[in-house]
């Protein structure tokens, strides 16, 4: 039974077993990472304080510093849009730490997850910019010269297509290397080599989100700026 919990499939395949709905691990894991936060916000929300401590705390340190970061780079506009760049960070912080939960997995580790996030990012710029300048959207892929701009058109169209494919490889590959890895070292040192790396890993997952989040800030930036 033992050797069996090293499996970091093992809780989503009992869990699976037991419900019965025969779902991929991954999206198990995806709403666990749900489950905590709504259990998290729902904990804030019912013993908010004017001096906060704790939770709250924690919470309004990562979610302030954020919203000064994403104001201090788009400007006041990012205002409106950082409550979907905060919630992307958060969300991928969360299931990229459960992976370090023995005889789990990172959702973030399965590509068809970080392909929802990327989709959803590619949607919600592209929308904000339509949101903000109408048809003249199009002129954020035209380039600064006119007479190249039928060139710029298939250039930029392309480069904006590509940047979902991107996100969901970056994420994906650097997570799975990283459950690779610390399975592996589970199970050649169960305590020894996998207790010290978990302190690298937690920064690796925690820098990975950021860089999520980084990207997904620097798109919205250039759909709400003014097209040159």
């Amino acid at each position: 039974m033992a050797a069996g919990l090293a499996h970091p499939l093992t809780y989503s395949v009992i869990l699976d077993q037991q419900l019965g709905l025969h779902l991929p691990p991954h999206v198990y894991y995806m709403w666990l990472a749900m489950i905590i936060l709504f259990t998290c916000g729902f904990i804030l929300r019912g013993r908010l304080q004017l001096v906060p401590g704790g939770l709250q705390n924690l919470f309004e340190t990562v979610i302030g510093g954020l919203e000064d970061f994403v104001v201090l780079n788009i400007g006041e506009e990012g205002r409106k849009v950082f409550p979907f760049l905060c919630a992307m960070f958060i969300f991928i912080l969360v299931m990229n730490y459960i992976g370090l939960i023995p005889g789990c997995d990172a959702a973030t580790a399965n590509v068809n997850t970080n392909a929802a996030m990327a989709i959803s990012v590619f949607v919600y710029y592209n929308y904000i910019g339509i949101k903000k300048w109408g048809f003249g959207y199009i002129k954020h892929f035209m380039g600064p010269v006119i007479f190249l701009a039928p060139l710029m058109l298939i250039l930029e169209t392309v480069s904006h297509l590509a940047r979902p494919l991107s996100l969901t490889l970056r994420l994906f590959g650097n997570i799975r290397g990283e459950e690779i890895v610390l399975v592996l070292l589970f199970i050649l040192a169960p305590v020894l080599g996998t207790l010290p790396m978990y302190f690298l890993f937690i920064l690796g997952k925690t820098i990975q989100a950021f860089i999520f989040f980084m990207l997904t800030m620097i798109y919205l930036k250039g759909s709400l700026e003014h097209a040159h």
